[in-house]
């Protein structure tokens, strides 16, 4: 049982976390904070949290666990704010794509209070962004990675892991470097291609006609790019080292596949797309529980 969490950032992943631990029972009181008064008052109307912090030295007062679920670009200056106010005892985590960036942010604020903060990552992002979108049910069975530090006592660490199952989630271990060579692959460059797309599109002389036309291939492809865009933006410049290596290796298998597709090799072409099919159609099988 929580006795206070704070939450910083009351938007889909902040607002998502609080009504999960609500609906279980797992937590007395959620305090929030943000940087707009309009954000704060709608997380409040929703149930989200109980009440609007002050400022720090406000939210922090006796408060278990804070969790920082705002875009990684302002983690420095939330680190920098919130470390004089930091009491023995409260664990802080937070929910960034990025985490080498995000622990670096954390040991130039933190400090001699760095074995407080415990990195992590929920996979559970939508499209849509704000605490409407938020809903209580929204990690169950995803998953969340945590990124502990060396400084991080493993008691801790345990006790994060428990809460985040009290919500539902899976939860998996990787270091900061692990994660974002992965994530640059796996999430980041599927981002990145989308909003490249819609723009290119966009930019067209017959964009409309394009748009006109478009319909479940291009919405299924492209659905990523409704995201929040300050939020990718920060990702992809936090990240940006891991995800031009991944960029640059996407961009060499374009060209392989174009000259297959120059020269009409639809038997090279067609082998291309049945192991990509097969590929694929054995990750979706993995994610379905057993016996489905």
């Amino acid at each position: 049982m929580l006795k206070k969490l704070v939450v910083c950032g009351v938007g889909l992943i902040g607002g998502s976390f609080a009504l999960g631990l609500k609906q279980a029972g797992r937590v007395q009181e959620v305090v929030g904070l943000g940087r707009t008064r309009a954000a704060l008052e709608d997380a409040l109307a929703l149930g989200a949290i109980d009440r609007i912090a002050l400022d720090w030295a406000d939210a922090l007062r006796d408060a278990d666990l804070v969790l920082l679920a705002m875009p990684v670009g302002q983690m420095q200056a939330v680190f920098a704010a919130l470390a004089p106010h930091l009491a023995p005892g409260t664990l802080v985590t937070d929910g960034g794509s990025t985490k080498g960036d995000v622990v670096a942010a954390a040991r130039a604020s933190l400090g001699g209070k760095i074995a407080q903060f415990i990195p992590g990552h929920p996979i559970a992002g939508a499209e849509k962004s704000g605490v409407a979108a938020a809903k209580p049910d929204l990690y169950v069975d995803k998953r969340v990675v945590l990124t502990p530090l060396a400084e991080n006592p493993a008691a801790d660490v345990a006790r994060l892991q428990a809460v985040w199952e009290a919500c539902g989630a899976k939860v998996s271990r990787l270091t900061a470097e692990e994660h974002d060579r992965v994530f640059a692959a796996v999430s980041h460059l599927p981002h990145l291609l989308a909003f490249a797309l819609v723009h290119d599109f966009a930019q067209r002389s017959n964009s409309d006609q394009l748009f006109g036309f478009a319909a479940g291939g291009f919405r299924d492809f492209t659905r990523i790019a409704s995201s929040h865009p300050e939020m990718w933006r920060d990702i992809c410049v936090a990240n940006r080292h891991a995800l031009l290596q991944e960029l640059d290796a996407y961009m060499l298998e374009l060209m392989r596949t174009r000259v297959l597709l120059a020269a009409a090799d639809a038997e090279r072409l067609e082998q291309l797309f049945s192991t990509a099919r097969a590929r694929r159609d054995a990750w979706l099988d993995s994610l379905l529980p057993p016996g489905e």
